[in-house]
């Protein structure tokens, strides 16, 4: 058992984590009475889509895009006891086991990590599975939140000292996408061509995600290497208001206006970063645009800068372009967590030329 830290700038939590495979009801009753929080099992997608895990709800809108599916009890381990509990993970991390062998719903949650893990979505979730991974057992998770015994959430500080209290190691997100970074990457740059535009020749990259297959693009002008912090704008293709955009401050606008941008300083990086198969489904993104009742469409967020999900792959893209100091384009300034993992610095935040608006 290990606890996973986040980054004291994101969520500044910790979880206690153990193999699925391994789990015991002594390590249920330990989450359950010492770390207080909820009991999850973190599995691959792989193994989710083999138990036919469908999403706990069509549209997440978490903030973190934390993936629960529906919730399961083994169908001969039913109940919130401990060892009912341990049994259910373990047989749903047994590839023997089958969708038929569960109910729902139940007393064990599970959790969809993204292909790819920490290197893609820096969270608990991945990283769990990761460790997993890493130390040669089935991809699989038990993670619990720790909380202080008044029920705040328990900080650095606290986890620190509850780890000695316990002789429990304590590892950050940071810490294991560095390892990773060390040894495994997820992108690599496929084709890069010269693009004329309105504000000048940018290098136009291709990466591909090695993990999915799905691939990015990465435009830059100048020399926004070295010691230089470089103006970043990370942008989330969004099909519906990148090609069909409705008024004046639409994604493609805030595209160009983040190009001039850069080339009036001369130099900085956008990423276009294309949404994984099971982010949200374009007819649930279109339907948005249905729903005011007095026929005018009001898209709830057109153009979206960056998401947590998103920056993982994105702060890879940056590395192997040779950045490490950033000052990203966005109305609404947010923290990212694990950025020194990438080693990867936020300097500064400035607003989109032209955009009045928050949260682009």
């Amino acid at each position: 058992m290990v606890i996973l830290v986040d980054d004291e700038d994101r969520e500044n939590e910790g979880d206690l984590v153990v193999a699925g495979e391994l789990v015991e009801p002594a390590h249920i009753r330990f989450m359950a009475n010492e770390a207080r929080g909820l009991i999850c099992l973190a599995l691959s997608q792989d193994r989710a889509d083999a138990l036919g895990l469908e999403p706990m709800v069509r549209q997440n809108t978490a903030p973190l895009g934390t993936a629960f599916t529906r919730s399961i009890d083994h169908r001969e381990h039913r109940g919130m006891g401990a060892a009912a509990r341990a049994a259910t993970i373990r047989a749903a991390v047994d590839p023997a086991s089958g969708p038929a062998d569960f109910t729902t719903p139940g007393h064990v949650f599970p959790l969809r990590a993204r292909r790819g893990g920490v290197l893609v979505r820096t969270g608990q979730t991945e990283g769990s599975v990761d460790l997993a991974r890493l130390a040669g057992l089935s991809p699989a998770g038990v993670i619990c939140e720790v909380m202080n015994p008044d029920g705040t959430m328990a900080r650095l500080p606290e986890l620190l000292a509850f780890g000695s209290l316990h002789d429990i190691p304590v590892v950050t997100v940071a810490d294991l996408i560095a390892y990773r970074l060390r040894h495994e990457r997820l992108v690599t740059c496929v084709s890069r061509a010269l693009l004329p535009t309105a504000h000048g020749d940018f290098l136009l990259r291709c990466y591909e995600n090695t993990a999915s297959g799905q691939v990015h693009v990465a435009l830059s002008i100048g020399e926004p290497w070295g010691d230089a912090s470089t103006l970043v704008r990370v942008h989330r293709a969004d099909t519906v208001a990148d090609v069909f955009g409705l008024d004046l401050l639409t994604a493609q606008s805030r595209l160009a206006r983040a190009l001039g941008m850069m080339a009036a300083e001369g130099a900085g990086v956008l990423l276009y970063l294309r949404p994984d198969a099971d982010d949200e489904p374009l007819d649930a993104r279109v339907a948005e645009y249905a729903e005011p009742t007095d026929g005018s469409p009001t898209p709830r967020h057109t153009g979206v800068a960056m998401g947590f999900h998103d920056f993982g792959i994105g702060a890879q893209i940056l590395h192997d372009i040779g950045v490490r100091k950033i000052r990203v384009i966005t109305g609404q300034p947010r923290t990212f967590k694990g950025l020194s993992g990438y080693d990867l610095e936020i300097t500064g935040w400035v607003p989109l030329e032209g955009d009045a608006e928050a949260g682009t």
